[in-house]
């Protein structure tokens, strides 16, 4: 059961996810995360074997003025779910958010680091974790970070938007992260999957069992957010041969938003990539296979 099909990692869980089994995926209006009794009933009946839930309220800025809802979505809906995989003794994938952390380590993260949320989006996402870990079902939970795509709302997208619309364009450039290409994400939880049905010799990917925890998985490397507009305008006049805007750097505290964002939450996926033997791209690199997909850039 893969909720969250329509977002931008649940939309490429959709095609990574079917070669190890049958998928069945929703979105609205199939499901409601703001309506926990029908969220609970309608996952009951479904009876799935495993629950994938890329489903999430990702609004940074707009979480501010809204934290009941982010809430409701992002922690309590996820406490339904667990508590549902724990009576059924089945396993839970959830995705979290680099955003958790305050930014103050000045080195990439751990999944032993303590959390600590300076914006209403981070907390709800913390307390989904939290949520999850404390039901006692046996979980995945996949933290990734400044996930980008060819669809929804994005940072990627938003860049080719502008460079059409302006001659010069703002960027922060002191915000550090890992900007994580979404079918990346949902190739490497397909192969952490696969990876835990071969360990237990399994025809079943479903009982995530001592595999289950914690684990750290966005691309190598790090940037900031006008590194990666810099690289994705370059890209763009390579493939179009279109003139490329002014970026013109700015600080965090230049640039208006309701919310506070970490200055540094570069993500350790050394974790995940001993555990489960998987390759981890530099986000250069996914960059790169983002703009070779077959899919159009919208």
């Amino acid at each position: 059961m893969l909720f969250g099909k329509n977002g931008q990692v649940g939309w490429e869980l959709q095609s990574t996810l079917t070669p190890l089994g049958e998928v069945m995926a929703v979105d609205l209006p199939d499901v409601d995360f703001t309506n926990l009794k029908a969220l609970e009933t309608f996952t009951r009946d479904a009876n799935p074997d495993l629950i994938v839930n890329a489903a999430a309220y990702t609004a940074v800025d707009q979480a501010e003025s809204e934290p009941d809802l982010a809430m409701r979505i992002n922690s309590e809906a996820p406490g339904v779910l667990a508590e549902i995989a724990r009576e059924r003794g089945i396993g839970l994938v959830h995705f979290s958010t680099d955003y958790v952390f305050d930014g103050m380590k000045g080195e990439p993260y751990t999944e032993d680091d303590e959390p600590n949320p300076i914006n209403v989006y981070g907390h709800t996402k913390l307390a989904g974790d939290r949520a999850i870990q404390e039901s006692g079902c046996t979980h995945l939970i996949l933290r990734t970070s400044w996930v980008y795509g060819i669809r929804g709302s994005n940072f990627f997208l938003t860049m080719l938007r502008l460079a059409r619309e302006r001659e010069e364009i703002s960027v922060v450039n002191d915000q550090i992260g890992s900007p994580t290409w979404s079918r990346a994400i949902a190739e490497a939880t397909a192969q952490i999957l696969r990876c835990i049905r071969e360990e237990t010799g399994s025809t079943s990917v479903f009982s995530l069992g001592e595999a289950g925890g914690l684990y750290n998985t966005c691309s190598g490397g790090e940037a900031s957010w006008l590194e990666f507009a810099r690289a994705i305008l370059e890209r763009e006049q390579k493939e179009n041969s279109q003139r490329s805007p002014k970026l013109v750097p700015i600080s965090s505290k230049e640039y208006q938003s309701q919310a506070m964002r970490p200055g540094y939450s570069v993500l350790d996926t050394m974790k995940a990539e001993r555990r489960f033997e998987i390759k981890i791209h530099t986000w250069q690199e996914q960059l790169e296979s983002c703009w070779q997909s077959k899919y159009p850039i919208q």
